[in-house]
């Protein structure tokens, strides 16, 4: 697959944290258009993954490449992180690329608490990336009003139940029109009332044609949402493959081992 056809490819993906390894050598292509799933224990590298595509985390070896956008003169963008001669600031640059063309919708929200709903949801587009602020204005208040939040545009963090503001990290990860959603454990700080909610705008998504990333611990879920779920364990991709058949009929030991154990759980 050449990065003309995929949103994502990364290859060799390397990160370790002291003596700790966390990813050691991570493959993954994502069409367009596509769902992934990465399922696996605690501390097998998912969170990390997701991170190290938003420029949130710079790996120690590897690369990620991010394909053309749509409509755009703007081709592929590559960040290879063996490249120990590039300046400080040239990976700066590049870090900052790869924000531009992902968004995360983080596991505790991370919602400013100084800001209003609206605030938060087009401080992105508005100061980064320097979007006319009364087209993001009408852009923010046509997303809260699908995600049925517009009510609550002045409203502040605290106002707001867990469930609701998920879904405005959503609709802030929306606004930055990215090419690719990431999600990291999405409903995992929620009260089990308000995940059908978050789960049902992401499903919406997913219906959409967003191309999409998500680290779950919602088996159901992902059957039902995901192209392709990816089993992680000790930093490695132990087994991909189609949701139906990783999830009811996996092939390694440990990801039948871990299946069975959340399924026991729930």
């Amino acid at each position: 697959m050449s990065p003309t056809d995929a949103v994502l490819q990364v290859r060799g993906l390397g990160k370790s944290f002291g003596s700790n390894t966390v990813l050691r050598g991570i493959d993954l292509d994502i069409p367009r258009g596509k769902v992934v799933a990465l399922i696996g224990p605690s501390g097998s590298g998912k969170t990390t993954i997701l991170r190290s595509l938003n420029g949130l985390e710079t790996p120690d070896g590897g690369s990620v490449t991010v394909g053309a956008r749509d409509n755009s003169a703007e081709g592929p963008l590559t960040v290879d992180f063996g490249d120990a001669a590039l300046p400080k600031k040239a990976r700066a640059a590049q870090l900052s690329a790869l924000r531009d063309r992902s968004a995360m919708v983080f596991q505790h929200y991370n919602l400013f608490p100084h800001m209003t709903v609206l605030q938060n949801v087009i401080e992105g587009p508005v100061q980064v990336q320097k979007r006319p602020r009364a087209e993001v204005v009408a852009e923010a208040e046509k997303l809260l009003d699908r995600v049925g939040l517009l009510e609550k545009k002045d409203a502040y963090p605290f106002e707001l139940s867990g469930g609701q503001q998920q879904r405005v990290g959503i609709v802030r990860a929306l606004a930055l029109k990215p090419q690719l959603l990431l999600f990291d454990e999405p409903t995992s700080a929620l009260d089990p009332e308000l995940v059908d909610d978050v789960l049902a705008v992401i499903k919406e998504l997913a219906d959409e044609g967003w191309t999409m990333v998500i680290v779950t611990h919602e088996l159901a879920f992902a059957r039902q949402t995901a192209d392709e779920v990816v089993f992680m364990a000790d930093g490695l991709v132990v087994e991909r493959g189609p949701a139906s058949q990783v999830l009811r009929h996996p092939k390694e030991e440990r990801t039948q081992a871990f299946v069975r154990r959340l399924l026991h759980e729930i």
